[in-house]
């Protein structure tokens, strides 16, 4: 606990010199906003494995390392992601800070706002006042240390605001690099996107990195106005020795939409909160996810869908591929308030395991206050069909052929649902080298990732 605790002391060192840096350049709200979020994460510290949100993803490898903000200067290193597709517009952040030179924001219809978070800060005008409308308001740090310890860093990330009535085709690209250089770093990309009312577009967030230690803290708002659809798809591709830590939260209005579809193939230790609050009548949600891990991976999903109004929908596909000795975890929390008549809800979570030694942890819930709805949910827990496998190799088709075939149709169910079809292909090529990287054994004498759920809790520290 000790060594934690010393730990945790060096955020507040960073504290102390971000608010030297910034206090002459950044708004009075923003500061008091700061400053209540390091207040509430001294009082919460790093989640142990006591809290029943964190029961079984332990983050005390995490909370051991003395993580320091990236160097900067390095996005001359940057290399495009493996997913490079043509997008209406792109940041890249390289250790959390904007990279000017790497992104594009050209060609976009009149009125739409795409930049970085920094600038929008210190611009003023409209972009400032809707920063203080919405930053920090959707994505709560009272009971999550994450969230309070990224608002608390609030300083670069994505800023979009799409004006009513807009209409963008391609996606809108927000990519981020860590570099850390050869010594543990650590980002807080902050994002905030504003969709306004009948508007219509898609988001590709992503998340990439050497195989070295570093540490991603990311947040993510979208405020969905009324009849607005968005399809936002999020895309985890860390290094085998990264900590991931995010949340990602909606917040929808009146007869909006929402297709929101979450992917991770990368990291040591993952941890993913996606919430949404359907905070208007006739509002739909869908939320898939998909997590393809080995070796000593861990990731852990957390979701909630939080139904305040009546007459809405949402249905959610969380899909998990475990191999070696890797852990999962997926806690799918589905909300329905008293007022909230009407409702329609559907969860499910499929899991499969390729190895005797993964493990997962699946708990879907209903948390029910009204009389008058139709919500089901369930879990699986399974390994790959032998009569399937059998029928396969009945054509002709050799056994680890046949297995990976089954896998892959398993797997690709979810990112089938993406509707941006490049974008759909290029995940699909990447998942389907992902599976085959995974089969390949691991080397003698190689350790395969760094510390996996599996250590000991932060009270034996």
């Amino acid at each position: 606990m000790t060594a934690v605790k010393e730990k945790q002391d060096l955020y507040f060192a960073q504290f102390a010199a971000l608010e030297r840096k910034r206090t002459s350049s950044d708004p009075a709200w923003l500061r008091q906003i700061r400053r209540a979020a390091i207040d509430r994460f001294a009082e919460l510290g790093f989640p142990t494995t006591k809290n029943e949100e964190w029961k079984y993803t332990n983050v005390a490898p995490l909370a051991r390392v003395p993580f320091q903000p990236g160097p900067a200067g390095v996005a001359s290193r940057y290399e495009p992601s493996l997913l490079d597709f043509e997008a209406a517009a792109k940041l890249v952040f390289v250790n959390g800070r904007y990279a000017h030179h790497l992104s594009s924001t050209d060609g976009l219809p009149s009125g739409v706002k795409v930049m970085n978070l920094g600038a929008a800060l210190a611009g003023g005008g409209s972009a400032l006042a809707s920063l203080e409308q919405h930053l920090a308001r959707y994505a709560k740090f009272d009971a999550h240390a994450f969230v309070a310890l990224n608002t608390a860093f609030i300083e670069d990330g994505a800023f979009v605001e799409i004006p009513k009535e807009t209409r963008i085709e391609k996606p809108i690209r927000v990519e981020f690099l860590s570099a850390p250089d050869g010594q543990p770093s650590l980002s807080h990309p902050r994002n905030l996107i504003v969709v306004g009312r009948g508007s219509q577009v898609s988001f590709v967030e992503s998340y990439q990195g050497p195989e070295q230690v570093y540490f991603t803290n990311a947040v993510t708002e979208v405020a969905v106005a009324e009849n607005a659809a968005v399809e936002y798809v999020r895309i985890e591709q860390e290094g085998a020795e990264a900590f991931h830590v995010a949340t990602l939260q909606f917040h929808q209005a009146r007869s909006s939409v929402v297709h929101s579809t979450s992917v991770q193939f990368g990291g040591s230790l993952v941890r993913e909160d996606a919430r949404t609050v359907l905070d208007g009548e006739g509002a739909e949600n869908t939320l898939n996810g998909l997590y393809v891990i080995s070796n000593r991976q861990h990731v852990d999903n957390h979701t909630t869908i939080d139904h305040a109004k009546p007459h809405c929908g949402s249905r959610e596909l969380y899909k998990g591929v475990l191999e070696g000795q890797a852990t999962g975890v997926f806690n799918g929390k589905i909300i329905v308030r008293q007022d909230a008549q009407k409702t329609d809800s559907k969860q499910s979570n499929k899991n499969l395991l390729l190895s005797e030694n993964a493990v997962i942890n699946t708990k879907p819930q209903l948390e029910i206050f009204a009389d008058d709805v139709k919500c089901t949910h369930g879990a699986t827990i399974g390994q790959i069909d032998q009569e399937a496998v059998f029928y396969l190799r009945s054509r002709g088709i050799g056994v680890d052929e046949a297995r990976a075939m089954l896998t892959q149709a398993f797997a690709n169910d979810v990112i089938g649902k993406i509707k941006f079809e490049p974008l759909r292909h290029r995940l699909t090529e990447t998942l389907f080298a992902r599976l085959a990287a995974g089969r390949e054994p691991v080397a003698r004498g190689q350790r395969p990732a760094t510390p996996s759920g599996r250590a000991s809790t932060l009270e034996e520290q």
